[in-house]
């Protein structure tokens, strides 16, 4: 059974300016939860890349559009929802349809060459992409205290 976690939701204007307050956002959010300043910093650079891709990538400049972020807060970690498509999220329902993407996947998000993805995935512990619905990307950053006990687990069985 998943343990209890508090969601904070954020919709912002498809527009790069916006993508500093997410970052400010995320910023407090990761402090209280007890996240290093390195972390913090990780976190921030992986969502701000996820952020500015939904921005360039995801609206023609016409159409405007919303980039929705999503904070899910648990004990032992973080994670962060980035979507283009606009919508809210029903967080159980969308986290259930994530899945691996693929190389083959013809997605902006995954087409420049994939540096931002790997930035992304070397910058988080665990990174998933929902390409369905428009681009959602679940980046998971687990607090340290609880990756070095899960580490330790692994080496000794």
């Amino acid at each position: 059974m998943e343990a209890a976690f508090d969601y904070i939701e954020m919709k912002v204007p498809a527009k790069p300016e916006y993508v500093g307050v997410i970052r400010l956002t995320l910023s407090g959010i990761a402090s209280r939860m007890g996240f290093s300043y390195e972390a913090i910093e990780d976190i921030k650079i992986a969502t701000s890349e996820a952020a500015t891709n939904a921005v360039q990538h995801a609206y023609r400049t016409e159409e405007g559009g919303e980039v929705v972020i999503g904070f899910v807060l648990y004990d032992n970690r973080l994670e962060v929802m980035v979507s283009d498509s606009g919508k809210s999220f029903d967080m159980k329902e969308t986290r259930a349809e994530t899945g691996p993407y693929s190389n083959r996947d013809q997605v902006e998000f995954l087409r420049e060459g994939g540096l931002g993805l790997y930035l992304i995935e070397s910058l988080m512990d665990e990174v998933n992409v929902q390409l369905n619905k428009g681009v959602s990307v679940f980046m998971t950053k687990y607090l340290e205290r609880e990756q070095v006990e899960m580490d330790v687990e692994k080496i000794s069985t």
